[in-house]
């Protein structure tokens, strides 16, 4: 690690170097905008070269990932809440889509992803390996008992991605026009439980 710079304040070690460049890229979007953002504004925030903010994150969009994913545990803890009453798988995806196209986008950091859509890097990163990954941890915090429904860890691997591209297909192309939520709930529930829950939904309820 450097010794110049910082504003005099070195970090102690590579994480707190990290951290706080995370902390600037977030300051520098929300000032800024995502599509605007650059390294060097993100160097000028912690008073270092861009030559060093090069040594942690090599381009715009893989820092604010790394921001997406430090605000993703808050995100989680919140959604949990507001979705506490979710017992059913039904549920789980229905109010888990409906909860993220209207929540993730004005998220402090996990929404820093989805403003970036603008540049379509979110359209990229919405199905891979560590997005599927957080939308399978979305639904594992909910009160549901997924293993009593049938659901291993392939089966919550797969319908996490299958809650991914639903979402994005919203928040890419919204309906025109706007469906209320109450109207979203029937349309999402109308077409999902048939083709995925029918057989694990039955097959917990003979057990």
């Amino acid at each position: 690690m450097r010794t110049r710079g910082w504003q005099g304040d070195l970090p102690r070690d590579s994480d707190e170097a990290r951290a706080r460049i995370l902390n600037a890229a977030a300051i520098c979007v929300e000032r800024y905008g995502a599509q605007k953002t650059r390294l060097v504004d993100v160097a000028a925030e912690l008073g270092i070269t861009r030559q060093t903010v090069y040594r942690y994150y090599s381009t715009v969009d893989e820092m604010l990932v790394a921001v997406a994913k430090a605000g993703a545990a808050a995100f989680l803890d919140r959604m949990r809440e507001n979705l506490a009453d979710v017992r059913t798988p039904t549920d789980a995806v229905t109010e888990t889509i409906i909860y993220c196209l209207r929540v993730l986008p004005d998220e402090p950091a996990i929404g820093l992803m989805v403003r970036a859509g603008e540049t379509e890097f979110f359209t990229r990163e919405a199905t891979s390996a560590s997005a599927v990954e957080l939308g399978a941890q979305m639904l594992r915090r909910l009160n549901v008992d997924w293993e009593a429904h049938g659901f291993d860890d392939d089966a919550m691997t797969s319908l996490a991605e299958m809650v991914m591209r639903i979402w994005l297909s919203f928040q890419q192309y919204p309906t025109n026009p706007p469906r209320s939520d109450a109207d979203l709930r029937d349309f999402i529930r109308r077409w999902i439980r048939p083709t995925t829950f029918l057989d694990h939904e039955a097959e917990a309820s003979n057990r």
